[in-house]
């Protein structure tokens, strides 16, 4: 399976219980939209995406497929109550802009879930104090296309100024035997000096945007698309 073709299927748990339009944004092959179809089969999906090589790969995978560059158009989405971030927003050179203006075509009680990378992650955090090394890498939370980089309380900053209530959130890539064995050791203290990336889910409703966040470990469940 390549980068493009990874479903994202650890957003399990933030899932609403319904969705009618969904939008995927940096949707890559769009499989992750598939895996969503057979969840909400009557769902209409749609996946942006800039690289336009991409375009037939996403229109196998979703109802529709819009190849755009967000930082430059907004396009019309048509009231979506669905909208997937998912490590697309540390891309961009404002994330914040291009989060407002896709969000403001969001349903009232929409949902949008958004991952980012976590930049205080061990091994980011120890070879910076130890050596002063920052070195970035063709791929991973150093990835050299990164932009932004985010840590838990800047994450959930982002989502809340927004406009959202976030209300839980995964920490994602806590998987691994020497990431777990050092979580139990620890007694779960340093699970966001572990977590490689945050996933959290923002609703859009009249509740205060300072609700606690109730943090899980983020699971994996493999997923095999159906073959056409």
């Amino acid at each position: 399976m390549t980068y493009h073709h990874h479903v994202r299927s650890e957003i399990s748990p933030l899932l609403p219980a319904t969705a009618d339009r969904i939008v995927d944004v940096g949707c890559s092959a769009g499989v992750t939209l598939a895996w969503l179809k057979q969840r909400y089969p009557s769902a209409y999906t749609i996946g942006l995406e800039a690289n336009i090589a991409l375009k037939l790969d996403i229109l196998q995978n979703a109802d529709e497929a819009r190849i755009v560059d967000v930082t430059k158009e907004i396009p019309d989405l048509g009231k979506p109550d669905l909208m997937l971030f998912l490590d697309v927003l540390e891309h961009l050179p404002d994330p914040m802009r291009v989060l407002l203006q896709l969000t403001s075509q969001l349903a009232p009680s929409g949902t949008i879930i958004v991952s980012l990378p976590n930049v205080a992650h061990l091994s980011i955090a120890i070879p910076l104090i130890l050596r002063g090394e920052f070195s970035y890498r063709d791929a991973g939370i150093l990835d050299r296309t990164h932009l932004k980089f985010f840590v838990r309380e800047s994450a959930v900053a982002l989502v809340r100024d927004a406009g959202f209530r976030v209300d839980r959130g995964l920490m994602g890539g806590i998987d691994g035997v020497k990431s777990r064995l050092a979580d139990a050791i620890t007694c779960h203290c340093m699970r966001s000096r572990l977590a490689k990336q945050f996933i959290l889910r923002g609703i859009r409703d009249d509740k205060k945007a300072s609700t606690p966040v109730k943090w899980d470990l983020a699971r994996y469940p493999r997923y095999d698309l159906p073959r056409k």
